[in-house]
């Protein structure tokens, strides 16, 4: 009897300390409009959002709040791609107003990156809602860091809408950004892989003092219900929403903070293809000898196949990529994003490798490359052909300082 009573309570005690695959997520958004209406009601709403800003109900954000009594939203600010989600990378976006609701319309991502008082005139609450994607560079934190800082200098609370990280809250890793690389792909001194939500981003960026002139918001962040750390998005039961026209699946996301470095260099990162950073290439590689030397790394959850491809302008995807309509040779990655890779870590041997077969035809581009990494040393680490682990091994002091940060701020 006694054996089956201590059976029956362990499996109990894993079932409780296993998180449940089966309960679906809810995000900020949700809660919100469930749990949440009291502090928006007869306020003038700013809202900064994209196409990713659904309910579970599948209705957007906005067009949900704009039917909603006592509640006004008076303003949208959109970012990268614009608020529908369909401007190919780097396209600078103009203001306008919204195709569904007709509300004006602010781009953040043009001429003017941070919400001006002309702007917000008429808003008495600003809201956040924006899937991230978990890496430094992906611009819609830097959106969000101006978003805050506005709020901030024109005393108006701010409401972050928080959502899972879809490629986990565990990964942390790359090297931190230094101050005189600020950047819109760098805007905090945060690494590459940050392994947080935009809810605890939010909250490290007004309470660390990264606001310039150490302003500070009244802010206010609306927590995911059910979401565990180590979840990725495809166990969250939520919808996947392409943040942007080249994250195409969570394969895409779970290699991007590694494989963004590819911009930086005369590296095809696979746009103008319709499996970006999944695949990668250029007209002078030699894939059967790269994927030789990646393979003895041993990386698990990753597979090298040979690719022929030719990049072309895909509307709304790909505009003007490298390599436009030549013939790459390299290689197409297929991942299971379970496994324990480092993602950041595998981008640097991956241009590690190419410099090393074709030290004559790879090159930097140096000013991308400096921005993307956070400092001027990646560049020089390579062409003075220091190892991956000797790369790896300088980013950590500031790694292990940056989780002792990260750890005041965790929500989950």
């Amino acid at each position: 009897m006694f054996r089956f009573l201590f059976i029956f309570v362990f499996l109990v005690s894993i079932t409780c300390a296993t998180p449940n695959s089966n309960t679906k997520v809810i995000s900020g958004a949700d809660l919100l409009i469930s749990e949440n209406l009291d502090i928006i009601k007869g306020k003038n709403l700013g809202i900064v959002t994209n196409h990713t800003a659904v309910l579970a109900s599948g209705i957007h954000l906005v067009d949900s709040l704009v039917n909603i009594p006592q509640v006004k939203v008076t303003a949208l600010f959109g970012p990268e791609h614009g608020i529908r989600g369909d401007a190919p990378d780097g396209l600078k976006v103009s203001d306008g107003k919204d195709s569904k609701t007709g509300i004006p319309v602010y781009s953040l991502y043009g001429k003017i990156n941070k919400p001006t008082p002309e702007m917000l005139k008429d808003v008495d609450v600003l809201i956040f809602d924006i899937q991230d994607i978990g890496a430094r560079f992906y611009t819609f934190i830097s959106t969000m860091y101006y978003t805050i800082q506005a709020a901030a200098e024109n005393n108006i609370p701010v409401i972050i809408l928080d959502r899972p990280n879809p490629i986990g809250g565990i990964k942390v890793g790359g090297p931190n950004r230094i101050d005189s690389f600020k950047s819109f792909v760098g805007i905090a001194p945060i690494p590459i892989m940050h392994g947080m939500t935009v809810g605890e981003l939010a909250t490290m960026f007004n309470e660390e003092g990264y606001l310039e002139n150490n302003v500070k918001a009244n802010l206010k962040v609306i927590k995911v219900k059910n979401w565990d750390r180590e979840q990725l998005f495809n166990q969250t039961g939520l919808k996947w929403i392409n943040p942007s026209p080249n994250m195409i699946n969570l394969e895409a996301a779970a290699i991007y903070p590694g494989l963004c470095l590819l911009e930086g260099t005369n590296i095809s990162e696979g746009r103008g293809t319709y499996k970006p950073f999944l695949t990668f290439g250029a007209p002078y590689i030699d894939s059967e000898k790269l994927i030789k030397n990646l393979e003895s790394y041993k990386i698990p959850g990753i597979k090298f196949v040979p690719a022929k491809y030719t990049p072309v302008e895909i509307p709304n995807m790909a505009s003007k990529p490298k390599y436009a309509e030549l013939e790459c040779n390299g290689v197409e990655l297929i991942i299971d994003v379970k496994a324990d890779f480092d993602p950041v870590k595998f981008g640097v041997i991956v241009i590690y490798e190419i410099h090393k077969l074709f030290p004559d035809k790879f090159e930097f581009r140096k000013k991308s490359i400096d921005r993307l990494y956070g400092s001027t040393t990646f560049s020089e680490y390579i062409t003075n052909n220091n190892t991956p682990d000797e790369i790896f091994s300088t980013w950590q002091n500031d790694l292990s300082n940056f989780i002792k940060i990260r750890n005041k701020y965790l929500l989950y």
